[in-house]
């Protein structure tokens, strides 16, 4: 069995130094063979540095997904040419900097193909996702039975049909971009994992990771604030998938929802490998 831990949006400093302080703990502690973080709200809450994406390679996620802010820094575009393992949605138009998708071999040896791919239902009309991500699995299902897809998208039943359209094709669909966890995951029946949402890695005393006394006045005087990431009560929101990757099933799929607390306690028990 293969074990992916898929972390979900990683939300400006707060959310980076749980990832900092606890994911080895949290790999060890789940014997995770391959590590995926959406990270395009890293910097600042929006879009990605290429330092920072480097940090988050460092303390131990090998592959980065994105969405619609991930251009938001400008320094990221040429950093797609350098960094495979960083994705952006792959039904951007033909030209966009980067890719969505890549193979990677996990710690156990086994390939595993990750897709990123982006909604359109209240958010930016882009290619048809529906389409693209199906060319996108069977692009890498020619390297890896094992095929996780992170579909960044606003509207819930857009998340859902998704889920169903890629039953039986992908080993797991995550959904992330509304920093609002679900309690719907489960394995459907032909062999997909699916989530609706992850939720966000970040301050959770706020509103979706920004501090939540700026969106109050923003939306009791219709005037513009401007947006800082909070930094209350940091959590870390992730799910735990087991697939086999001799059909490329997922076996279960478990939501993690961790305090800062619960990754200290973790974090002191772990002992680091030599």
């Amino acid at each position: 069995m293969t074990r992916l831990l898929f972390v979900g949006d990683i939300v400006g400093k707060p959310g980076r130094e749980l990832v900092r302080r606890g994911l080895a703990a949290i790999v060890a502690r789940h014997q995770i063979d391959l590590v995926i973080a959406n990270s395009e709200n890293a910097a600042a809450g929006f879009g990605l540095t290429p330092d920072l994406a480097d940090d988050l390679f460092a303390y131990g996620v090998h592959v980065q997904t994105g969405g619609n802010h991930t251009w938001d820094k400008k320094e990221i575009v040429p950093y797609f040419a350098e960094q495979s393992r960083l994705l952006r949605p792959a039904n951007f138009p033909a030209g966009t900097a980067g890719r969505g998708r890549v193979v990677v071999r996990a710690t156990n040896g086994v390939p595993v193909g990750v897709v990123n791919a982006m909604g359109r239902v209240f958010m930016t009309a882009i290619d048809d996702p529906f389409r693209v991500v199906v060319d996108e699995i069977e692009a890498v299902r020619k390297e890896a039975r094992v095929v996780l897809v992170d579909f960044h998208a606003e509207a819930t039943s857009e998340k859902v049909a998704m889920g169903w359209h890629l039953d039986g094709r992908a080993t797991a669909i995550v959904g992330t971009h509304t920093h609002v966890p679900t309690a719907d995951a489960r394995v459907l029946p032909q062999g997909t994992a699916y989530i609706t949402d992850v939720g966000m890695t970040g301050p959770h005393d706020s509103v979706i990771g920004v501090d939540r006394h700026a969106i109050l006045q923003r939306f009791l005087t219709g005037l513009p604030q401007r947006f800082e990431v909070a930094t209350e009560n940091p959590r870390l929101n992730a799910v735990v998938i087991e697939a086999d990757e001799t059909t490329g099933r997922a076996v279960s799929i478990e939501r993690l929802g961790l305090s800062q607390q619960d990754i200290e306690e973790l974090a002191s028990q772990h002992v680091p490998a030599r």
